[in-house]
């Protein structure tokens, strides 16, 4: 696919998507949701990429959902079936590398709302945030009903979804929505930081199976997840890293990983058995 509402880059193992609409603040387009999704599908399958870094193009990360077409801007969609309130072909929860959302700037509605489905998120301090769709006439999307309570718990979300009100980098993170909160012009050079430490330093098949069975826990009681844990330890242990760790710490080297997330992957456990 040819992107041309975000742009991809790869660089020793961190894959950069940049929201690319920088004259609209990076709103949310049709194009946007189709790209970002092949990218994301991209990123799983290619054993390359070791982290995903999102961010975006100028000064905002995502202002929310393009309104140029004004009062059709939420038309009626019931007779395409092809509209789902989740516009990506694959939510990025679902890929099986780390995520980190570089908030540069704001992050509002769609743009929030993207961001929520990713595993880290690191917040411009100057940056607005919130969940505003209720205050456009329609409702969270993106599956934030399901993040957004994961992340800050019920009140906290009510409170965010409820009232759609905006709220600062700082206050982002006192909700638990983001890990830190830097000036904007910090923000991705942090992420890029992280993610290339992440790159070198974990274990890339560890932390695929770690990140789904996290997403998956919270439907999940702590008998059902030590089974999944045993089971996927049984896994991990029969493979080369689990060597290549302990003796690239013994011997104070930078680990030498093999597993391949692609071709190493196990057969999921049913945590019901």
């Amino acid at each position: 696919m040819d992107y041309t509402d975000i742009g991809f880059e790869l660089e020793a193992g961190v894959a950069t998507l940049t929201l690319n609409r920088p004259e609209h603040m990076n709103t949310f387009s049709g194009r946007m949701g189709v790209e970002l999704g092949h990218a994301y599908r991209r990123c799983d399958e290619d054993d390359a990429v070791r982290v995903v870094v999102l961010t975006g193009a100028g000064t905002a990360f995502c202002a929310g959902a393009d309104m140029s077409a004004g009062d059709q801007t939420f038309a009626s969609r019931e007779d395409d079936s092809t509209f789902s309130a989740s516009p990506l072909a694959m939510p990025a929860w679902a890929v099986r590398k780390p995520i980190i959302a570089a908030l540069n700037g704001h992050a509002i509605g769609i743009g929030l709302t993207l961001a929520l489905q990713c595993d880290l998120r690191f917040a411009a301090r100057e940056g607005k945030y919130g969940v505003l769709q209720v205050r456009r006439g329609v409702m969270p999307d993106c599956a934030a009903h399901w993040t957004l309570p994961r992340l800050v718990g019920m009140a906290k979300a009510a409170d965010i979804l409820l009232t759609g009100r905006k709220f600062g980098g700082e206050e982002a993170v006192e909700l638990g929505i983001a890990s830190r909160c830097l000036p904007a012009d910090e923000v991705l050079a942090h992420a890029l930081a992280v993610a290339r430490e992440m790159a070198t330093q974990t274990a890339p098949l560890s932390v695929a199976v770690t990140k789904k069975l996290l997403w998956q826990s919270s439907a999940l009681g702590p008998e059902e997840v030590e089974h999944a844990e045993t089971q996927l330890h049984h896994h991990l242990m029969g493979h080369p890293d689990a060597a290549e760790g302990v003796m690239a710490f013994i011997e104070r080297r930078t680990p030498r990983w093999t597993s391949s997330v692609s071709e190493d992957w196990p057969d999921w456990p049913d945590p019901k058995k």
